[in-house]
């Protein structure tokens, strides 16, 4: 095969060891000019003054009830004492609000289990669902 102005039949020439490097720059150069001018167009974007907010919640911690009963079965709410129908109305006023009270129930070791039973049974049947006993360490 011959290329350019060589004879045909003329085999005594060394091979050619240089790269034409022309071609490559000239893609290279159109390649750089397309970048230049598609990349800003990419990211052009309005500029908007966004409002500042903190990342953290807000949560609203529930209120607690303390919820007594005395060795002779009196219940006492926050301290007040009531008897289980008035205890029924508080609890299904406290199960209505939002987030729900947590109901903190402490009973004299003494108590009959009956009367906390009773307790725990008119609590659960007014929709309060957070109780927990709480109890003193050794």
């Amino acid at each position: 095969m011959a290329f350019g102005n060589e004879p045909i039949g003329d085999d005594d020439s060394p091979p050619m060891a240089e790269i034409n490097m022309t071609p490559l720059v000239d893609v290279m150069l159109v390649l750089l000019i397309v970048f230049m001018i598609t990349i800003p167009v990419m990211q052009h974007a309005v500029k908007v003054d966004l409002p500042q907010a903190s990342s953290q919640r807000n949560d609203v911690k529930p209120e607690s009830i303390n919820l007594s009963i005395g060795a002779n079965g009196q219940v006492f709410w926050n301290s007040s004492p009531i008897d289980l129908n008035t205890l029924s109305i508080y609890a299904q006023t406290a199960a209505k609000k939002s987030p729900q009270p947590e109901v903190q129930l402490k009973a004299d070791k003494n108590v009959r289990y009956e009367s906390v039973a009773q307790v725990l049974s008119t609590a659960k049947r007014s929709g309060l669902t957070k109780i927990g006993f709480v109890t003193e360490p050794n």
